[in-house]
């Protein structure tokens, strides 16, 4: 952060070669990025001279044996015309049964003096595509990395497809918490000998897991990054795998699988709770806006199969209603997570798409549910959870496993791998911006997952300090990378804005990517604001208002 000898660009509304500009000045939307360059000589020979440079372990401040590159090639961009050096290196760990921690470097030969480091997703174990967009990244933009960023990623410490690396102490220390920091120092080693300089700007952009390593990096190492934006994060991992995992199992196991909620009866209800409460923010579009507002609008008793008895797929037995109350709601699960023991609803009566099968971590074979073929998502990454970072026995037996037996362990892990016992107090006195945002779609990160987040931030700093350096927005219609809204936000543009001109997000427009409804507009409201529809185009941003 500021330790180079790059000139910072400013922000104007104006062409000026070799600065900084977004289209569109008077907000922070943006459709074209230009970026200067640093001056900085670097070509092809440079480039591959870093071939097998050494990463000493005393410029990694945290504790590996250092590292190494394995690879560096370089290509020219037809696209745009320019050379660009793909660095790829490992750091080794302090435990020499631990994996090590492979990652990749992008170079731009014109760099404009910062570098965006890449979150990843889910149990990680590989490295994001530093050559491409950010996560919802609107079409047709450069990338990051055609723009001038150095890029970068890491495969949070490991190789494997399951939850298996969790057995090994450092392993489990790498994903919670410690891989991004030791990626970032490897990747500033990397720059220092190809440029000779830091970078001015460090960014972080993230989304799920990513979303949880972007406020690892802003929270745990805020003297190393300028800003991040994190989108739906999965910022208290414990919590979720244990936690949302075991309600989860309780409430589709409970009673010999009666409680399972079959997929006919999953859309009946998601047909049910839209057809009750899309109109209610003033347009029928497919959207639930007003989440608030759905669940007085909503009751699943109307769904009720008549004496509760399960009479067929057009209606919901008292037990599956039992298990979906159950879902809906906070749960406390008496284990304290980084000072909270309660798991956030999900939003099934109010916008969720309940797809309970729609996912899979890629981990070993489950017991089956006796009322359905596949199990649901929070009910395998629960079982991976109890076998590789409770137990540490991967022949646990899920269905029959006693979170409690195991308190002290759960409370462990959270200290390791949630984010929700950070202070944010460093963040904030660092500069550091931090762009949060979430679906309101979302049955696999909750949205009251980050808003639970959110509101224990506010309590602990103060609404003031937090809008000092925190924007927090929600976007409804969207679930977890699909859902009747899937929004194309230009959000590196508007967090670069902020930290590099002081200028902070306003009137931001969301663009939909699904291909029927591609194009439509929304605002982005901020945190507890939503879009009521008051103008006369549906499709059009300006047509709506964001309001409590």
């Amino acid at each position: 952060m500021g330790r180079g000898f790059v000139v910072r660009p400013t922000l104007l509304c104006a062409l000026i070669t070799g600065l900084l500009f977004f289209s569109g000045c008077g907000d922070n939307n943006s459709s074209t990025n230009s970026f200067g360059s640093t001056g900085v000589s670097f070509d092809a020979t440079v480039c591959e001279s870093l071939a097998g440079l050494e990463i000493d372990a005393l410029s990694i401040d945290l504790p590996t044996s250092g590292g190494s590159v394995t690879s560096a090639t370089w290509a020219v961009d037809a696209e745009v015309n320019y050379g660009q050096c793909d660095v790829y290196g490992e750091i080794y760990p302090v435990d020499p049964t631990a994996p090590n921690i492979e990652f990749r470097v992008s170079l731009p030969e014109n760099w404009n003096g910062r570098a965006l480091q890449l979150g990843g997703g889910g149990l990680n174990g590989s490295i994001r595509d530093t050559a491409g967009s950010y996560r919802y990244q609107p079409s047709g933009q450069l990338t990051p990395l055609q723009s001038g960023f150095v890029v970068l990623a890491g495969d949070s410490g490991h190789q494997t497809a399951g939850g298996s690396f969790a057995l090994n102490a450092e392993a489990l220390l790498n994903y919670g918490q410690q891989s991004i920091k030791k990626t970032h120092d490897a990747a500033l080693a990397i720059v220092q000998a190809a440029f000779g300089m830091d970078p001015d700007y460090f960014y972080f952009h993230g989304f799920s897991q990513g979303g949880h390593e972007a406020l690892d990096a802003a929270g745990r190492y805020p003297d190393d990054y300028d800003g991040v934006v994190s989108g739906t994060p999965a910022l208290n991992v414990a919590m979720m795998h244990a936690g949302h995992g075991w309600v989860y199992k309780e409430a589709l196991y409970a009673d010999g699988g009666a409680g399972w909620v079959n997929p006919a009866k999953q859309t009946l209800l998601v047909s049910s709770v839209y057809a009750a409460c899309d109109p209610i923010d003033g347009v029928t579009d497919g959207i639930i806006s007003d989440i608030a507002g759905c669940l007085d609008v909503f009751d699943v008793q109307d769904l009720r199969c008549e004496g509760g008895a399960n009479t067929g797929d057009d209606c919901l037995s008292d037990v599956e209603i039992e298990t979906l109350d159950t879902l809906a709601s906070s749960n406390d699960i008496g284990i304290d997570f980084n000072g909270n023991s309660v798991a956030a609803p999900f939003p099934i009566y109010n916008g969720g798409l309940l797809n309970l099968g729609r996912y899979s971590l890629g981990a070993s074979a489950v017991p089956s549910n006796p009322a359905a073929s596949t199990d649901a998502w929070h009910y395998q990454v629960g079982d991976t959870n109890a076998k590789y970072f409770i137990t540490g026995n991967a022949a646990e037996d899920y269905v029959n496993f006693n979170i409690y037996d195991y308190e002290d362990r759960v409370s462990e892990l959270a200290q390791i791998m949630d984010t929700t016992g950070v202070s944010f107090q460093r963040a904030h006195d660092n500069g550091v911006k931090v762009i949060l945002f979430t679906g309101l779609a979302d049955d696999g990160i909750s949205p009251y997952n980050t808003f639970q987040f959110y509101e224990r931030l506010v309590a602990n700093l103060g609404l003031d300090t937090v809008e000092e350096f925190l924007k927090f927005y929600t976007i409804p219609g969207m679930s977890h990378g699909f859902g009747p809204f899937v929004a194309g936000y230009d959000s590196l543009p508007a967090l670069m804005n902020w930290v590099e001109n002081g200028v902070a997000p306003s009137n931001q427009v969301v663009e939909d990517t699904n291909a029927a409804t591609a194009g439509r507009t929304r605002p982005l409201c901020e945190y507890p604001t939503w879009p009521l529809f008051t103008g006369t185009d549906e499709n059009d941003a300006s047509s709506f208002t964001c309001v409590y």
